[in-house]
């Protein structure tokens, strides 16, 4: 083949639409035509790496949990309560007026998001509004200590919140990725309260020892300490859920914040029922005890969201990938595959070899097929970066020798 610059693979490194249509690769094989224009850096054969936007999401296909068409045509209703609905509507699930907008996948998991966390937030809310109730009538320190643990732990879906809105802003040219990490700065603060959690509810086990009180109305107590339990238990298991769903370590560490809410809330119950039969000391043991279980519940939150910023992915999923791209058409072998997460999307790089003799055409078909074969094997995966090597042929030099220093 001709050795001048056209004639060379060159790397895919932008995400693009996938409608394709038939050519002439000049190789023989049929080439698939994209969508999108290359304009001349194409002839060139350099990486593209542009970012994209919440306005060009990428490529047309619905991937992920599927978006939708929100167009400025539909209806709102008419009148005061139609419209404080649909304000209502926009503020528990933002969603965009941005005409022939394409939601996609990871502008709906935030939305998700954001649904869970006001929901449990609410939920929470009406529990420590019942727990304050009965504290007024049982006068039960170990029951307000609860309680203003439980309201002060709500708050957690603050800086979570936060970082669901920050993560549906566009990318910039300084930040080229988006906001996607700022559930990462959130899990960090989640694991820093669940960590003070564990530290106060130590020291009160502590001080009850040192201190022994007496704790009357024991019967509202209990149930104080019921409607504890179950409201922060059943938040556990919504948030746990949803993040694992939408791919949220922030958000499953949260929910594991608040089943630590409820150990503390079933630490009462059980406290209560050992003074109800003369034991006074099984308050602060049960303490003691609960204090030890959170100190799991940290373990595992902080681990979750160590490999988060550690960039760390699940094996199988690089196992899917490379299984995927291995069933391309033209992809001779791999040479790596990296993943990583942005928020609760993940995002793909990938090194393959293809025949040296193709067309840059041909090579970059090959690519765009490999990044739509990867989006549709990895769950989550939002855009794959997709490289071509050309395969050492006899009396060809080593395309990468001009980088081999800088690789050691």
């Amino acid at each position: 083949m001709s050795d001048t610059p056209h004639h060379e693979p060159h790397s895919h490194d932008h995400p693009h639409d996938h409608d394709q249509g038939t050519g002439d690769g000049g190789d023989g094989r049929p080439a698939r035509k994209a969508a999108h224009s290359h304009g001349g850096a194409a002839s060139r054969g350099h990486t593209h790496d542009e970012a994209p936007t919440a306005a060009d999401p990428g490529h047309s296909h619905d991937h992920g949990d599927g978006g939708h068409d929100h167009d400025h045509d539909h209806a709102h209703g008419s009148g005061w309560w139609s419209n404080l609905r649909h304000q209502v509507s926009h503020f528990v699930t933002p969603h965009s007026h941005e005409a022939m907008d394409k939601v996609d996948s990871a502008l709906e998991t935030s939305r998700e998001g954001l649904r869970t966390l006001w929901i449990s937030l609410g939920i929470l809310g009406l529990t420590t509004v019942i727990q304050a109730v009965i504290v007024t009538i049982s006068g039960s320190v170990a029951l307000l200590g609860d309680t203003i643990h439980n309201a002060a732990d709500t708050l957690t879906a603050v800086p979570l919140g936060i970082a669901f809105l920050l993560g549906r802003k566009a990318a910039t040219r300084r930040y080229t990725y988006g906001y996607g990490r700022a559930e990462d700065l959130a899990g960090i603060a989640i694991v820093l309260t669940i960590a003070a959690s564990s530290a106060l509810a130590a020291y009160e086990a502590v001080d009850r020892l040192l201190n022994p009180r007496d704790v009357t109305h024991l019967w509202a107590v209990a149930i104080a300490a019921v409607v504890g339990f179950i409201g922060n238990e059943w938040v556990a298991r919504y948030r746990i859920r949803t993040g694992r769903k939408i791919g949220s370590a922030a958000l499953v560490a949260d929910g594991l914040h608040a089943r630590t809410d409820g150990f503390t809330s079933l630490a009462v119950l059980l406290g209560a029922g050992g003074v109800a039969i003369g034991w006074r000391w099984a308050d602060p043991v049960i303490g003691l005890l609960i204090t030890a279980a959170i100190l799991m519940v940290l373990k595992d939150a902080a681990r979750e969201v160590y490999r988060r910023l550690m960039d760390s992915v699940d094996p199988k999923l690089i196992d899917s990938a490379e299984t995927a791209l291995r069933n391309v058409d033209g992809v001779q072998d791999i040479s790596q595959v990296r993943m990583r997460w942005i928020g609760h999307a993940l995002r793909a790089e990938t090194d393959i070899i293809v025949d040296p003799h193709l067309t840059i055409e041909a090579a970059h078909s090959i690519a765009a097929e490999a990044e739509h074969a990867l989006i549709h094997a990895v769950p989550r995966l939002t855009a794959a970066t997709v490289h071509t090597d050309p395969g050492l042929a006899s009396g060809r030099s080593d395309p990468h020798a001009a980088l081999r220093h800088h690789l050691h």
